[in-house]
């Protein structure tokens, strides 16, 4: 059933007293209405004035018709999530949101993946009790003016090809991308592992694979996931190991015992980290600069990371061109807040 939006006060047609103005009601209505914004409920467009200014950096609407009709455009092009995290006043007649939006571009073969995030300061009339201005700010661009050349480029980077096998992966929430990395949740997930040498080479691989080929304690095949990880414990990267993720249809018990010594089943924690994506055949030189400019945009952002850090490879070497193939330094944090 649709919602219309309702102030719960007193007097919705006058002006309000400011001694009795509760911009509380905002933010409980946006907590149960912005989430509908791609779905087919939609959002309450009652709760808006017909004259509001509605802005990112490279659309413009000054229309309650005119947002309706973009984010119309935006369903039929893209295939688009919004996850809210938070909804704050931030003013006597304003609220802030923080979001995170994943579109699927269908116009193209390979259908890349758009990360935006950010926040909206959305104006309350108080004449009127509704919304007169929704304003979007992208963590991704400094220059958030209309019209933004930087945020048009931005989402034009993203709509360069990645191959990402159609294999499970690790899951993640994305909480921000700025135009460097992104920040992800990780849930737990569990690694069979074993020492490597390098961060980029594959010494280890053959026998953490044989043990999902059937080489463990009930000859037991195990499907196979996306990325292999390399992880480096120590700032050197001296010291690696070479993991390959289990599937998360399982715990721990219910996976086969290892047949060899040197390999070994562990439970990631999950937790905070920050990820660099880049394309090309990686090389340790390549790793290794990778890390260093995500570790030092962390530390420039006022960030924690931890020591140590992971190489994720999505692609079988010399089975996908080297443009197009997609690799990610991961490097955990201490602690991050979203506020």
């Amino acid at each position: 059933m649709k919602r219309h939006w309702k102030v719960k006060m007193s007097m919705p047609e006058q002006s309000l007293p400011k001694s009795t103005f509760d911009v509380k009601q905002f933010v409980d209505f946006m907590y149960e209405d912005l989430p509908h914004i791609f779905d087919d409920q939609g959002i309450d467009q009652t709760a808006y004035d017909e004259r509001v200014k509605f802005q990112d950096p490279i659309t413009k609407h000054d229309t309650i018709s005119g947002y309706l009709f973009n984010i119309a455009m935006l369903k039929k092009i893209f295939t688009p999530d919004l996850y809210l995290h938070w909804v704050k006043p931030t003013g006597p007649y304003e609220i802030t949101t923080r979001w995170t939006v994943v579109m699927r571009f269908l116009l193209l073969p390979w259908k890349p993946e758009l990360i935006l995030t950010g926040t909206s300061v959305m104006g309350i009339n108080p004449e009127t009790n509704k919304f007169c201005s929704h304003v979007d700010f992208w963590d991704s661009v400094k220059n958030n003016d209309y019209f933004s050349l930087e945020g048009f480029w931005d989402v034009m980077k993203q709509l360069r090809i990645y191959k990402t096998p159609d294999l499970e992966t690790p899951k993640f929430r994305i909480l921000k991308r700025t135009s460097i990395y992104e920040v992800r949740r990780y849930s737990p997930f569990i690694v069979v592992e074993t020492d490597g040498e390098k961060m980029a080479g594959s010494t280890g691989f053959n026998t953490v694979a044989g043990y999902i080929f059937g080489k463990n304690s009930r000859t037991e095949k195990i499907s196979m996931t996306t990325p292999i990880f390399t992880q480096a414990f120590d700032a050197d990267m001296s010291k690696v190991s070479i993991q390959i993720v289990l599937p998360s249809e399982k715990d721990m018990k219910s996976f086969p015992e290892p047949n060899q010594e040197d390999i070994s089943l562990r439970k990631v924690e999950g937790g905070i980290a920050a990820v660099l994506k880049f394309s090309g055949k990686p090389t340790e030189d390549i790793v290794a600069e990778k890390e260093k400019v995500l570790r030092s945009s962390l530390l420039r952002d006022g960030l924690e990371p931890k020591i140590g850090c992971l190489f994720a490879r999505y692609n079988y070497p010399g089975r996908t061109w080297n443009f197009i193939m997609r690799n990610e330094v991961l490097i955990w944090l201490e602690e991050f807040s979203l506020d």
